[in-house]
Parts: C-alpha cells; sequence; structure tokens
C-alpha cells in the first residue's frame, strides 16, 4: 500500500485524538506564554506552586468547552466563518469558567492580566492551526489544479453577489478540479475593480462579450436566484453575443430549503424568460394553518399537486395525505417527498376522488384539517371528446370531496380552478365552473370554509405547450401552434403553488381567488423564443406551423368578467372575485341531472344543454369563431381592478 495512503489512514483513524493533543498543547503554550509575557521572561517564584493546578484546571475547562461546542468534530480544511464564531465563544466561556474557579479557590493573587493576555494567545494559536491547515491543504489542491489546468472549464459569473460568492467557494472547495472561474460580471458598477476570493469583478454586463473573449471563457452562470423574467430576458441578451453556452440557477421561488449549488445549476429555460418577481409568503399564517396538522393533497402526482405537497412539507404537518389515483405518479411523488423531507409523516392513498366509498375511509381515518384539491381532467381536446369523464371526475369529484370535507368537520377546503371557467367555451371549462358553483353553494350551509383559486396556465406542467413544444424542436420540427393570435397567462410551478397556499389561508367562505397572471404571452413568441434558447433560428432551422384552433379553445383566456367584482386583497398578487352563490337545493338538483345524464351515456350535445342550466354564459360557438370576435370579447373583460 502507498505510503501516502497509509499515513492518510492514519491521520483519519486518530484525527479526534490528534486534535485534542494540538489543542493541550497550544493551551498549554498560551498560559505559560502569558505568564512570561506579563512578567518579562522573568516568573517569579511566588506563582511556581500554583502553576501547575492553574494549567490542568485551565486544560480540563477549555477541553470541556470545546467539545461542548463542537470544536473537535469539524474538518480543519473546511474551516471557516462559523467555525470562528465557535471558536470565539469556546474560549471566551471557558475563560469565564475558570475566572470563577480562580475567585472561588481564593486564589486572590491571581494576576488579572494573565487572563486577557492568555485568551488572545489561546485564539490565535487555535485558530493560527486550523486556518493554517485550511491554507495548506488550498495551497496543495491548487498545485494540483495547475497540473490539470487544461482540463477545466473556464467560467464567467454574472452576478457578484450573495449567490454568486457562494457558487466561488463551492467550486474552489469541491469542484476545484472541474471548473476554474476566471471572472465576474455585475450590474454595479461600484464593484468593478474590485474581486471575490481572489477573482476579479471585471466589468458590468455590457462587457460580457469583452471578457468572454478577453478570459478565453467557456461558460456563464447567471448567479442571481431573485432576478426577473425582464432581468433574465437583458442578461440573456447581453450575454449571448459571447457565443458560449449560459447555465443558471433556480429562482427563489423554487429553492425549497434555501440553499443553492452547483447540482442545481442548468440551461437558461423558457421558465426564466416568463418568471416575474418572487412570491412573498405571510409565513406565520401558514404555519398556523399547516404546522401540526393532518393536510390532504388530491392530485398529488401531478404538476401543482406535487409542487404543492413540496411546500406544505416545508410547514411540518403532522401527516400529509397523498390522494392520486394514477400508482405510477403517487410512487414518484412519495419516493421523492420520503428522500426530500424523511422527517415528515407522509400517506400515499390511491383513490379515485369519484370514489364516494373510499374516500370516506379516508377521511374517517385520517380526519384531514385542510384539503387541497388539485386532481381533475384538465386538457381541453380530451374532455371535448369525454365530456361526460369531465362530467364526473371535474364536477361529481369534487362535489364527493366537498360534501364529505362537510361532513367530517375539514376546517379548510381549497379547490384549484382556471381562467377556462370564465365564460366558458369548452367542456373542460364549464365543468371546473360547476365545480366553483357547488363549493359556493356548499359554503353556505357548513362551518368548512370553502374557496376556490383560478389561475391560467403554469409553465412545464404535465401536457402543457412547453414540453409539447420541446419534443417537437428535439425531432427537427415543425413546432405547431394553433394560431398567431392564441394568448396564455402563464405562471411558474412553484409560484402558483405558493399562492394557492396563501390564498387558502385568506379565505372566510365562499371566495373564488384570481391570482395575479401578470401579461398574456402569444404562443407564437413562446415557441420562438424556446428554439432560440435550444440554439436554433426559427423559421430557418426548425419551422413554426399553424395547426387552426382546436374545439372548446379560446384565442384568449380570461381572470375576470363584469359579472364579477375582482379586487386586491392584503396580497398584491392575490386578488377576490364574489360571485353570488346560488340557492343549494337548486344547485344540487341541476348536478344530480348532469351525473344521471353523463352515467347513462348522454351525448356530448346533452350534456352541454344540462351545464347551460348553471353555466348559461357557457358559449360553445366562441370557440369556432375568428380571431377578430374574440378579440371583441377579449376587449369586454375588465381588468382586475388594483385599488385597495
Amino acid at each position: 500500500m502507498p505510503v501516502d495512503t497509509l499515513g492518510q489512514r492514519f491521520l483519519l483513524h486518530y484525527r479526534r485524538a490528534l486534535q485534542v493533543f494540538l489543542h493541550l498543547l497550544l493551551w498549554s503554550v498560551a498560559l505559560t506564554g502569558a505568564f512570561l509575557l506579563r512578567f518579562e521572561f522573568s516568573l517569579p517564584d511566588e506563582y511556581f506552586p500554583n502553576l501547575y493546578l492553574w494549567l490542568a484546571v485551565m486544560l480540563l475547562v477549555r477541553s470541556v468547552s470545546f467539545a461542548g461546542f463542537g470544536m473537535f468534530s469539524g474538518m480543519w480544511r473546511y474551516t471557516g466563518a462559523k467555525d470562528l464564531v465557535a471558536l470565539v465563544k469556546a474560549t471566551t466561556v471557558s475563560s469565564l469558567i475558570f475566572l470563577t474557579f480562580i475567585w472561588l479557590a481564593g486564589h486572590r493573587g491571581f494576576p488579572r492580566s494573565i487572563l486577557f493576555i492568555e485568551w488572545m494567545l489561546a485564539m490565535v494559536s487555535v485558530g493560527g492551526m486550523r486556518f493554517g491547515v485550511r491554507t495548506l491543504w488550498q495551497l496543495a489542491a491548487s498545485v494540483t489544479r495547475d497540473e490539470k489546468q487544461t482540463e477545466r472549464k473556464r467560467l464567467l459569473i454574472v452576478g457578484a453577489g450573495n449567490a454568486g460568492e457562494h457558487l466561488l467557494r463551492e467550486m474552489h472547495r469541491v469542484y476545484a478540479n472541474r471548473y476554474l472561474p476566471v471572472a465576474f460580471a455585475d450590474d454595479d458598477r461600484k464593484k468593478v475593480g474590485q474581486s471575490i476570493h481572489g477573482v476579479p469583478i471585471a466589468g458590468t454586463l455590457q462587457n460580457v462579450p469583452d471578457i468572454v473573449r478577453a478570459k478565453r471563457v467557456d461558460e456563464i452562470i447567471i448567479a442571481i436566484p431573485s432576478a426577473t423574467g425582464r432581468d433574465m430576458r437583458r442578461i440573456i441578451d447581453l450575454c449571448k453575443p459571447g457565443g458560449t453556452s449560459i447555465r443558471t440557477m433556480p429562482g427563489i421561488d423554487q429553492l425549497i430549503d434555501g440553499k443553492v449549488n452547483i447540482s442545481q445549476l442548468r440551461s437558461v429555460d423558457i421558465e426564466d424568460l416568463l418568471g416575474r418577481e418572487p412570491v412573498t409568503l405571510d409565513q406565520r399564517a401558514l404555519a398556523a394553518a399547516l404546522e401540526g396538522r393532518v393536510v390532504m393533497v388530491t392530485g398529488a402526482g401531478g404538476s401543482i399537486g406535487s409542487e404543492l405537497c413540496r411546500q406544505i412539507c416545508r410547514f411540518k404537518p403532522s401527516q400529509l395525505l397523498l390522494v392520486e389515483r394514477s400508482e405510477n405518479a403517487l410512487f414518484e411523488v412519495h419516493r421523492e417527498l420520503s428522500a426530500r423531507f424523511p422527517g415528515i409523516a407522509l400517506n400515499p392513498c390511491i383513490a379515485d376522488i369519484g370514489d364516494r366509498r373510499r374516500m370516506e375511509q379516508i377521511f374517517e381515518r385520517h380526519r384531514p384539517a385542510m384539503v387541497l384539491h388539485a386532481a381533475a381532467h384538465k386538457h381541453v381536446p380530451m374532455m371535448e371528446l369525454n365530456p361526460a369523464e369531465a362530467v364526473k371526475n371535474n364536477v361529481q369529484g369534487t362535489r364527493c370531496l366537498a360534501d364529505l370535507a362537510a361532513t367530517f368537520g375539514v376546517e379548510r377546503f381549497v379547490m384549484i380552478s382556471t381562467d377556462k371557467a370564465v365564460n366558458p367555451t369548452s367542456v373542460m371549462g364549464a365543468s371546473k365552473r360547476l365545480a366553483e358553483i357547488y363549493i359556493q353553494a356548499i359554503s353556505q350551509r357548513t362551518r368548512t370554509i370553502f374557496t376556490a383559486v383560478r389561475f391560467g396556465n403554469v409553465l412545464g406542467s404535465a401536457g402543457s405547450v412547453l414540453p409539447i413544444f420541446k419534443e417537437q424542436i428535439a425531432a427537427g420540427g415543425p413546432v405547431l401552434v394553433t394560431h398567431p393570435e392564441m394568448r396564455r397567462y402563464f405562471m411558474t410551478i412553484p409560484e402558483a403553488s405558493q399562492l394557492v397556499l396563501q390564498a387558502g389561508t385568506m379565505g372566510r367562505g365562499g371566495e373564488i381567488f384570481v391570482l395575479d397572471m401578470g401579461e398574456p404571452v402569444k404562443i407564437v413568441d413562446l415557441a420562438r423564443d424556446l428554439i432560440t434558447l435550444s440554439g436554433l433560428k426559427p423559421d430557418k432551422d426548425i419551422e413554426i406551423r399553424f395547426s387552426g384552433v382546436r374545439p372548446g379553445e379560446k384565442l384568449f383566456e380570461e381572470l375576470s368578467t363584469q359579472d364579477e367584482a375582482a379586487d386586491k386583497t392584503l396580497h398584491p398578487k392575490i386578488f377576490i372575485g364574489r360571485l353570488a352563490p346560488r340557492a343549494y337545493d337548486a344547485v344540487t338538483s341541476c348536478l344530480d341531472g348532469l351525473a344521471a345524464a353523463a352515467d347513462s351515456g348522454a351525448s356530448g350535445a346533452a350534456l352541454v344543454e344540462k351545464m347551460r342550466e348553471l353555466v348559461p354564459e357557457l358559449q360553445r360557438e366562441a370557440a369556432f369563431s375568428d380571431a377578430a370576435a374574440q378579440e371583441e370579447q377579449r376587449a369586454e373583460v375588465i381588468p382586475l381592478r388594483r385599488q385597495a
């Protein structure tokens, strides 16, 4: 076995003992040195009888104090600011204990200045030893890095803030043999010319192309997790001329544990260009609603449902019920959450929300305090072809859950709705509007607080436009867009999920909350951006082809109508629309007839007519109208009122 390997194994095996021995040695030198300095290297004879006792007591209290602060368990090569703080605390506490001993033992002749001198020497010697080991380790690592200089990727980090500094430290400590950070770029001109851990801040974002050429940069990393979509567009536009690959880190709203590391770096995606300001949450209200409570999430394996589960786990519920009828989706979300949140009690429940007997068993056994209902059929074309299933799942499934929530005394019930429920033109939109109507109706006769939260499309959800576009680009095109004027509202999955949780804590019963979706985005522009981010040119490398509006689709989705009052709440991104609730008996009578029609195999046209009894605004012909007609319809939609 090589000698260096034997030496390393010896040091690792006896590391703790060696650490204690070195500390004892340095403390002995510190106390002895303090006396010598105090008396100018001529120690009076009167101190010799007690010197050994004082040394023994000092070594004992120092050892106990350092062990209590965990100073013997760390690896010195990773010594940092936290270790320095712990060193100050451990040394100060042990000095105070020693002073107490001197006082109680009656050693009035002990020079008080010795304590301060010894404290300083102990700090300098022990701290110097630890940081010295770290420095030597880094020097040794740098020699190894120099030997592999040509193999490492040269990086430019955009963003000389906390996130950029954290990534740089991790690169130096863990990935030194793979990455070579050569420069920073930052929008703050005051930082230009300074350096972080030896890496210069070489210029502003406008200087990026020049920095890339001068420093021979292989890759650009955007280390600004708080960047908005507009910021990201500007950064990408400035960095692209450099011709290098660009990676970024997740946004703040996606950092569940608040930590950033190299493994989270990824290519810039369309979500980054459309993302908006991080969501600010009322942590106290969320903790009151979730911490120590039993929470149920239906559709837990879906895009929104699974993200709701991740966000809920942050608030440490006593139990999280994962209700999902897809076995594979439930397996995946349960496996992920179990690994990510080992302290949370997870209960995966394979169940169909329309199966009343099964759902009743779950409610009776676990007694959830809060239900977040995300299970639904959501694809408009599929529900046009299978209207009875939209009724069974979206309407009757919601009704079943709401009835059980009221029966078993659930405190809060939050239903995920959609912008397609406003002036619906599709079976799917009408089914979600019917679910909203029932939620409002039952809210009038129960203590359970029922609310609905309405928002538009979420970026990257299963079956949404982005994954489909990516598949088409990977296949070489064409990218199929239904209509050149087709527009949609978009949110990121974490943003939508966080706002759903927040809205769920704000309800008093019967509200339909509307999330601020920002400005609608043209789908064709989305396609062009995605093609560009893939390193290709729209209409040259990848063709964009228009396929025509599908049955049930609108050109422009809506979030509020003239019949709704969409007013500002205490949260800047959550609005509240109050539609007058319908009479419970009238609603249940209509829904009974609709359910019977769906179960009997009635035609789609017959089901639509039944739906119109409660949703008279259902406009089937709008799905096939031309762009001008829909533009006129869109103009009638009142914007969310932002006054208080």
